[in-house]
């Protein structure tokens, strides 16, 4: 899974429980990741558009009183769809890497062999 991809995943599943602005799709990612997870507007909105185009999201304007009306991001089914397939990549992402940095248990020889250096 790359970055652009992961990033991608973690908007999708910010919407999994309704509409959000970008603004509130920051701050969900933030706050659902302990602010280990950080990303700006520039990072955000590109992606926001990709999804989109992509069909994985749709939009609406969202009027608010006394000021400007803000664009609201929704998870399409296809959406839904994505974000399982990826949800389902990164937990065989994450349990492969977890093996392998798990494994590093055994005596030096053994990293050595495994890195060709036997």
């Amino acid at each position: 899974m790359t970055f652009r991809n992961g990033l991608e995943a973690l908007i999708l599943a910010s919407l999994r429980e309704g509409p959000l602005h970008g603004y509130a799709i920051a701050q969900r990612i933030r706050s659902g990741s302990r602010e280990v997870l950080r990303f700006g507007e520039g990072q955000i909105y590109p992606a926001l558009h990709r999804l989109e185009e992509e069909g994985l999201v749709s939009t609406e304007w969202e009027t608010q009183e006394g000021r400007p009306a803000r664009r609201v991001y929704s998870l399409t089914p296809e959406g839904l769809g994505r974000l399982e397939r990826q949800v389902r990549e990164w937990s065989r992402f994450s349990e492969a890497v977890s093996a392998l940095l798990g494994s590093g248990r055994g005596d030096a020889k053994t990293c050595r062999e495994g890195l060709g250096h036997g």
